[in-house]
């Protein structure tokens, strides 16, 4: 069976894709099975920047096809804040729902949207990136236990409760992170020959 290479620790971020990818005929792999990954310095101005310097680096690294994502949660009135930055807002999931939450306080507009960008590297260049968005709103506290990161206070749109109150088959079908997968995975399975995957 052919195998692609998330480029990602994350164990939840993997076990997200494990879930997207369960009906194709593909391996997944991470770099949690290359632990001697030298890590990249993820310092570009967007996601799609910081996904593509993923993806290009875990390609060169394990010599297979890779692909890696950056996302993060943008908010209205704080200027797309912390954007880029989410997961470096504070030390930890704790902390950075609590400093979000502080920066909020008294303000009226609570829009907000989940960006994910996904880059695709094959043969040591990255030959396309993808974007998903799902837009909603920031709660006033943490509710529900799945998830991870911003998910207990984001709440999607068309919805009343948070991300962290879905089931993660629900989040799945509605995230950003499946949206992007989604125009990826559409992608590889019209590219195949580029590829060289069976998909």
């Amino acid at each position: 069976m052919a195998y692609i290479v998330a480029g990602t620790a994350n164990a939840h971020k993997l076990e997200e894709y494990r879930e997207l990818l369960k009906d194709q005929k593909v391996e997944l792999k991470s770099l949690l099975d290359y632990p001697h990954f030298p890590g990249v310095e993820e310092n570009g101005t967007t996601f799609r920047e910081n996904a593509a310097k993923k993806a290009l680096a875990t390609c060169k690294y394990c010599d297979v096809p890779a692909f890696a994502d950056d996302s993060g949660l943008e908010v209205a009135a704080l200027g797309g804040r912390p954007g880029v930055y989410s997961a470096r807002y504070a030390a930890t999931d704790a902390e950075r729902i609590s400093k979000l939450l502080s920066e909020l306080e008294n303000v009226s507009d609570r829009s907000a949207r989940f960006v994910c960008a996904i880059a695709i590297a094959v043969n040591g260049e990255v030959i396309e990136t993808f974007e998903g968005e799902i837009k909603g709103r920031i709660g006033f506290e943490p509710k529900g236990e799945n998830g991870f990161g911003y998910d207990p206070i984001f709440i999607p749109d068309g919805y009343d409760c948070s991300f962290a109150e879905l089931s993660g088959e629900e989040k799945n079908r509605i995230s950003h992170r499946a949206r992007a997968f989604a125009k990826a995975l559409e992608f590889v399975e019209d590219e195949m020959s580029v590829l060289d995957q069976d998909f």
